[in-house]
């Protein structure tokens, strides 16, 4: 696998949650999957699970790839995406407030046989309840 066939996995992931036809992810993901994220359960399932529910939320999510890039062997992909959308449906358990709300994550993959097999990602779930209106944060005090 190239590096541009890397990439354009990652470029892919993008594609496919705007889309809306989350049976796509069987495009880039491989079965056994293995998904480092606590909100996600393994496998393909896993993924068009977790991506369903967060869609059901947020039914206007539009996610951005804003940098892809690849191991020089093709055997790695970083992704750092920007997500923007409304939460206008149960969103992780919180029910909807129509507030509007931007996150970033950064996503690592391993890839195999032209497909991802391993996910590890960084995503501040905190600044989402916090823009929803879940999590009230607290200003800190001058001393």
């Amino acid at each position: 696998m190239t590096t541009n066939d890397t990439a354009r996995l990652g470029h892919l992931f993008a594609e496919i949650i705007n889309g809306r036809d989350l049976s796509r992810f069987a495009e880039i993901v491989a079965p056994d999957y293995v998904n480092h994220n606590p909100y996600a359960a393994p496998g393909l399932d896993g993924v068009i699970d977790v991506f369903g529910a967060i869609l059901a939320g947020v039914p206007d999510l539009v996610v951005t790839a804003e940098d892809v890039f690849v191991s020089e062997d093709g055997s790695r992909a970083v992704g750092r995406y920007r997500y923007e959308g409304t939460h206008t449906g149960n969103f992780m358990g919180n029910p909807e407030t129509g507030s509007a709300f931007t996150m970033r994550s950064i996503d690592i993959w391993r890839v195999e046989d032209g497909k991802f097999v391993e996910h590890w990602d960084e995503i501040n779930t905190l600044d989402i309840f916090t823009q929803v209106g879940a999590v009230e944060m607290k200003q800190a005090s001058a001393a």
